[in-house]
């Protein structure tokens, strides 16, 4: 089953657009910075740093990704997993085969995170490689004023890219959940990325400071203590806490829903 629905999402078209997009994302800033001839130009500090090492290209494609285009797949993709065979007459005829209602939430779910997982390793993988040949890799510095190798700096942008993948798990479990709420797939995907648009604004509000704690898009920027030395890891570990907890609730709620759901399409 994992294998067919992955098959599905290959052979639609928006899957390569989206592809496309995410690889122009990736390249953006290199080809920026090749073009621009002052080397004390503005842009983020972060930004420039790629001048100095290729190794930050990756890590600024992915972070250039994490707050609208990220969200945005993993909505298109949740959004989808039941709604649109719903839609389209399909669901029932999924559920006439020897396949539990969980299970076919489970992998539907699976699928989703792997898309997700690809495109992150995508854009980082073409980011480095671009950054490599433009401006070479060396030792990395870090938010502290120290220096580590290239191997240490690699290990880390390893590190920063699972930490973004667990925090947008918890959006695609919102996704999944609204979709088995639904027949309507673009509706399950307006409502998954509005929340999580929502809460990236709450979290930005200093008036709302006290619900921040608990917003599911809260600390997504933590990934950034991770290039400190030593690691600073208390804002991490309430962050991916906190995107276990999102995760395993609406997992959880879309489970208990699908199970209960009268299928007549």
């Amino acid at each position: 089953m994992f294998w067919v629905e992955i098959g599905k999402t290959t052979r639609r078209l928006r899957t390569w657009f989206f592809a496309v997009g995410l690889a122009g994302l990736a390249l953006l800033p290199v080809i920026l910075l090749l073009h621009d001839h002052n080397p004390s130009g503005g842009g983020p500090p972060f930004y420039e740093m790629i001048r100095h090492n290729g190794l930050f290209a990756g890590l600024t494609a992915v972070a250039l990704i994490q707050p609208f285009f990220l969200p945005l797949g993993a909505a298109l993709l949740s959004g989808e997993t039941v709604a649109t065979e719903a839609s389209v007459g399909t669901l029932r005829y999924l559920l006439a085969r020897p396949v539990g209602r969980r299970r076919l939430v489970g992998v539907k779910y699976g699928v989703v995170m792997t898309e997700l997982a690809a495109s992150v390793v995508w854009v980082m993988l073409l980011g480095l490689v671009a950054g490599g040949i433009a401006f070479g890799f060396g030792s990395l510095p870090t938010l502290s004023g120290s220096t580590i190798g290239v191997g240490a700096g690699a290990l880390r942008l390893v590190g920063a890219a699972l930490y973004v993948l667990a925090g947008i798990a918890s959006v695609a479990a919102i996704g999944t959940f609204i979709s088995t709420l639904t027949d309507s797939g673009p509706g399950a995907t307006v409502a998954t990325v509005s929340l999580a648009i929502a809460s990236e604004v709450l979290d930005g509000l200093s008036s709302l400071r006290a619900i921040h704690p608990y917003l599911p898009t809260h600390g997504w920027l933590a990934w950034t203590d991770l290039f400190r030395s030593p690691v600073a890891w208390d804002a991490i570990e309430r962050a991916l806490i906190l995107d276990a907890s999102y995760t395993e609730v609406f997992l959880a709620a879309a489970l208990a829903v699908f199970s209960r759901k009268d299928v007549a399409s």
